[in-house]
Protein backbone atom coordinates (compact mmCIF):
# COMPACT_ATOMS: atom_id res chain seq x y z
CA UNK A 1 0.00 0.00 0.00
CA UNK A 2 2.82 2.36 0.91
CA UNK A 3 4.54 1.62 -2.41
CA UNK A 4 1.33 2.36 -4.35
CA UNK A 5 0.91 5.67 -2.53
CA UNK A 6 4.49 6.60 -3.33
CA UNK A 7 3.98 5.84 -7.02
CA UNK A 8 0.76 7.89 -7.14
CA UNK A 9 2.43 10.78 -5.31
CA UNK A 10 5.37 10.75 -7.76
CA UNK A 11 2.99 10.69 -10.74
CA UNK A 12 1.08 13.69 -9.39
CA UNK A 13 4.33 15.62 -8.89
CA UNK A 14 5.40 14.87 -12.47
CA UNK A 15 2.01 15.88 -13.87
CA UNK A 16 2.01 19.20 -12.04
CA UNK A 17 5.71 20.02 -12.31
CA UNK A 18 6.24 23.14 -14.46
CA UNK A 19 8.07 22.32 -17.67
CA UNK A 20 10.45 25.21 -17.02
CA UNK A 21 11.89 23.32 -14.05
CA UNK A 22 13.10 20.57 -16.39
CA UNK A 23 13.80 22.37 -19.68
CA UNK A 24 16.16 25.32 -19.22
CA UNK A 25 15.53 28.63 -20.95
CA UNK A 26 18.28 30.24 -23.02
CA UNK A 27 21.23 28.10 -21.86
CA UNK A 28 22.59 24.56 -21.86
CA UNK A 29 22.73 21.95 -24.66
CA UNK A 30 18.90 21.94 -24.76
CA UNK A 31 17.19 25.28 -24.29
CA UNK A 32 14.02 27.19 -25.13
CA UNK A 33 13.30 30.85 -25.69
CA UNK A 34 10.20 30.30 -23.53
CA UNK A 35 8.54 27.34 -21.83
CA UNK A 36 4.84 26.95 -21.06
CA UNK A 37 2.73 24.29 -19.37
CA UNK A 38 3.88 21.29 -17.40
CA UNK A 39 6.07 18.26 -17.92
CA UNK A 40 2.81 16.38 -18.60
CA UNK A 41 1.61 18.76 -21.31
CA UNK A 42 3.54 21.78 -22.42
CA UNK A 43 5.36 23.65 -25.14
CA UNK A 44 8.81 25.01 -25.89
CA UNK A 45 9.17 28.02 -28.18
CA UNK A 46 12.49 28.40 -29.94
CA UNK A 47 13.96 25.00 -29.10
CA UNK A 48 17.73 24.81 -29.59
CA UNK A 49 19.59 21.49 -29.41
CA UNK A 50 23.38 21.78 -29.17
CA UNK A 51 23.34 25.04 -31.09
CA UNK A 52 20.91 23.88 -33.79
CA UNK A 53 17.53 25.69 -33.83
CA UNK A 54 14.64 23.23 -34.14
CA UNK A 55 11.64 25.58 -33.94
CA UNK A 56 8.62 25.34 -31.64
CA UNK A 57 7.66 22.04 -30.00
CA UNK A 58 4.62 20.96 -27.98
CA UNK A 59 4.04 17.63 -26.27
CA UNK A 60 1.59 15.53 -24.31
CA UNK A 61 3.16 12.74 -22.25
CA UNK A 62 1.71 9.25 -21.86
CA UNK A 63 3.02 8.33 -18.39
CA UNK A 64 1.57 4.79 -18.35
CA UNK A 65 4.31 3.75 -20.81
CA UNK A 66 6.95 4.41 -18.15
CA UNK A 67 5.99 1.10 -16.52
CA UNK A 68 6.96 -0.59 -19.83
CA UNK A 69 10.37 1.07 -19.76
CA UNK A 70 9.40 3.70 -22.35
CA UNK A 71 9.05 7.47 -22.24
CA UNK A 72 6.15 8.21 -24.63
CA UNK A 73 4.56 11.42 -25.88
CA UNK A 74 2.57 12.94 -28.69
CA UNK A 75 4.85 15.59 -30.18
CA UNK A 76 4.18 18.42 -32.63
CA UNK A 77 6.92 20.61 -34.09
CA UNK A 78 6.97 23.62 -36.40
CA UNK A 79 9.77 25.69 -37.85
CA UNK A 80 8.76 28.26 -40.44
CA UNK A 81 6.98 26.41 -43.28
CA UNK A 82 8.02 23.01 -41.89
CA UNK A 83 5.78 21.01 -39.56
CA UNK A 84 5.75 17.49 -38.16
CA UNK A 85 3.78 15.38 -35.68
CA UNK A 86 4.31 11.88 -34.30
CA UNK A 87 3.80 9.52 -31.39
CA UNK A 88 7.32 9.12 -30.01
CA UNK A 89 8.70 6.55 -27.57
CA UNK A 90 12.19 6.68 -26.09
CA UNK A 91 13.46 3.47 -24.53
CA UNK A 92 15.85 3.32 -21.63
CA UNK A 93 18.14 1.33 -23.98
CA UNK A 94 18.51 4.36 -26.24
CA UNK A 95 16.01 3.22 -28.88
CA UNK A 96 13.59 5.70 -30.45
CA UNK A 97 10.27 4.66 -32.02
CA UNK A 98 8.02 6.98 -34.02
CA UNK A 99 4.49 6.03 -35.03
CA UNK A 100 1.95 7.92 -37.14
CA UNK A 101 4.61 10.38 -38.26
CA UNK A 102 3.44 13.04 -40.71
CA UNK A 103 5.73 15.83 -41.89
CA UNK A 104 5.77 18.53 -44.55
CA UNK A 105 8.90 20.54 -45.12
CA UNK A 106 10.84 22.36 -47.81
CA UNK A 107 14.04 20.78 -49.10
CA UNK A 108 16.38 23.22 -47.41
CA UNK A 109 19.97 22.65 -46.31
CA UNK A 110 19.21 24.59 -43.11
CA UNK A 111 16.59 21.98 -42.18
CA UNK A 112 18.17 18.92 -43.83
CA UNK A 113 21.98 18.99 -43.68
CA UNK A 114 23.47 17.36 -46.76
CA UNK A 115 20.85 18.67 -49.18
CA UNK A 116 22.62 20.52 -52.05
CA UNK A 117 22.13 24.28 -51.87
CA UNK A 118 20.93 24.30 -55.48
CA UNK A 119 18.17 21.69 -54.94
CA UNK A 120 14.71 23.03 -54.10
CA UNK A 121 11.33 21.40 -53.61
CA UNK A 122 9.07 20.00 -50.91
CA UNK A 123 9.03 16.76 -48.97
CA UNK A 124 5.95 15.00 -47.61
CA UNK A 125 6.51 12.13 -45.18
CA UNK A 126 3.91 9.65 -43.94
CA UNK A 127 5.35 6.85 -41.81
CA UNK A 128 3.35 4.29 -39.88
CA UNK A 129 6.55 3.21 -38.10
CA UNK A 130 10.16 4.31 -37.80
CA UNK A 131 12.65 2.82 -35.34
CA UNK A 132 16.15 4.00 -34.53
CA UNK A 133 18.75 2.27 -32.40
CA UNK A 134 21.66 4.48 -31.38
CA UNK A 135 21.07 6.73 -34.38
CA UNK A 136 20.72 3.90 -36.91
CA UNK A 137 17.36 3.38 -38.67
CA UNK A 138 16.43 -0.26 -38.11
CA UNK A 139 12.77 -0.27 -39.27
CA UNK A 140 10.81 1.92 -41.64
CA UNK A 141 7.25 1.58 -42.90
CA UNK A 142 5.52 4.23 -44.98
CA UNK A 143 6.21 6.63 -47.82
CA UNK A 144 8.37 9.65 -48.52
CA UNK A 145 7.60 12.00 -51.41
CA UNK A 146 9.88 14.62 -52.94
CA UNK A 147 7.71 17.01 -54.91
CA UNK A 148 8.39 19.66 -57.55
CA UNK A 149 12.16 19.34 -57.47
CA UNK A 150 14.22 22.04 -59.17
CA UNK A 151 17.94 22.41 -59.80
CA UNK A 152 18.78 26.10 -59.47
CA UNK A 153 22.53 25.82 -60.04
CA UNK A 154 22.17 27.23 -63.57
CA UNK A 155 18.67 28.61 -63.98
CA UNK A 156 15.62 26.65 -62.87
CA UNK A 157 15.65 23.11 -64.24
CA UNK A 158 12.55 21.10 -63.33
CA UNK A 159 13.42 17.60 -62.10
CA UNK A 160 9.93 16.26 -61.34
CA UNK A 161 8.50 14.48 -58.30
CA UNK A 162 9.48 11.12 -56.78
CA UNK A 163 8.22 8.58 -54.27
CA UNK A 164 9.94 5.96 -52.13
CA UNK A 165 7.82 3.42 -50.24
CA UNK A 166 9.09 1.21 -47.40
CA UNK A 167 7.05 -1.95 -46.70
CA UNK A 168 8.44 -2.52 -43.19
CA UNK A 169 9.50 -5.86 -41.79
CA UNK A 170 12.87 -7.26 -40.78
CA UNK A 171 16.29 -6.73 -42.30
CA UNK A 172 17.81 -3.49 -43.49
CA UNK A 173 15.05 -1.03 -44.47
CA UNK A 174 14.69 -1.15 -48.26
CA UNK A 175 12.28 0.99 -50.24
CA UNK A 176 11.05 1.06 -53.82
CA UNK A 177 11.77 4.31 -55.66
CA UNK A 178 9.88 5.63 -58.67
CA UNK A 179 9.04 8.90 -60.36
CA UNK A 180 5.60 10.49 -60.04
CA UNK A 181 5.93 12.93 -62.92
CA UNK A 182 8.46 15.11 -64.69
CA UNK A 183 11.17 14.85 -67.32
CA UNK A 184 12.77 11.64 -66.00
CA UNK A 185 11.42 8.09 -65.89
CA UNK A 186 13.02 6.42 -62.88
CA UNK A 187 12.69 3.23 -60.88
CA UNK A 188 14.99 1.63 -58.35
CA UNK A 189 15.62 0.70 -54.73
CA UNK A 190 16.89 2.63 -51.73
CA UNK A 191 18.51 0.60 -48.95
CA UNK A 192 19.44 2.08 -45.59
CA UNK A 193 22.66 0.65 -44.17
CA UNK A 194 23.97 0.46 -40.58
CA UNK A 195 26.91 2.92 -40.96
CA UNK A 196 24.44 4.82 -41.02
CA UNK A 197 24.23 5.31 -44.75
CA UNK A 198 22.38 4.40 -47.93
CA UNK A 199 22.71 2.54 -51.21
CA UNK A 200 20.65 3.67 -54.19
CA UNK A 201 20.44 1.89 -57.52
CA UNK A 202 18.05 1.65 -60.42
CA UNK A 203 17.34 2.70 -64.00
CA UNK A 204 16.70 6.14 -65.44
CA UNK A 205 15.66 7.51 -68.84
CA UNK A 206 14.72 10.97 -70.13
CA UNK A 207 11.19 11.52 -71.34
CA UNK A 208 10.35 13.31 -74.55
CA UNK A 209 10.87 17.04 -74.05
CA UNK A 210 13.34 16.65 -71.18
CA UNK A 211 15.76 19.60 -70.83
CA UNK A 212 18.94 19.09 -72.89
CA UNK A 213 21.16 19.40 -69.80
CA UNK A 214 19.41 16.43 -68.18
CA UNK A 215 19.67 14.35 -71.34
CA UNK A 216 23.40 15.10 -71.58
CA UNK A 217 24.02 14.26 -67.92
CA UNK A 218 22.29 10.89 -68.25
CA UNK A 219 24.50 9.94 -71.20
CA UNK A 220 27.48 9.74 -68.83
CA UNK A 221 25.82 6.79 -67.07
CA UNK A 222 26.66 4.43 -69.88
CA UNK A 223 24.88 2.66 -72.71
CA UNK A 224 21.08 2.35 -72.57
CA UNK A 225 19.24 -0.94 -72.61
CA UNK A 226 16.61 -1.90 -75.20
CA UNK A 227 14.05 0.32 -73.45
CA UNK A 228 16.39 3.33 -73.46
CA UNK A 229 17.08 3.11 -69.72
CA UNK A 230 20.53 3.58 -68.19
CA UNK A 231 21.59 2.01 -64.87
CA UNK A 232 22.72 4.21 -62.01
CA UNK A 233 23.98 3.63 -58.48
CA UNK A 234 25.28 5.72 -55.62
CA UNK A 235 25.98 5.33 -51.93
CA UNK A 236 26.89 7.51 -48.99
CA UNK A 237 26.80 7.99 -45.24
CA UNK A 238 24.81 10.36 -43.08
Amino acid sequence: MALLCAVVFTAVIIVRMPAGWVIPANHGPVSCASVEGSVWKGSCAGLVLRGTPLGDVSWSLRPARIFAGRLAARVNATRGPANASADLELGFDGSLTARHLVADLPLDAALLPGIPQSLHGQAHVTLALAQLQHGVITQLEGRIEARNLEDRSAGNTALGSYLVTFPGGGGEPTGKLRDLDGPLALEGTLRLTPQPGFELQGFIAPRRGAPPELVNNIRFLGSPDAAGRRPFSMSGTF
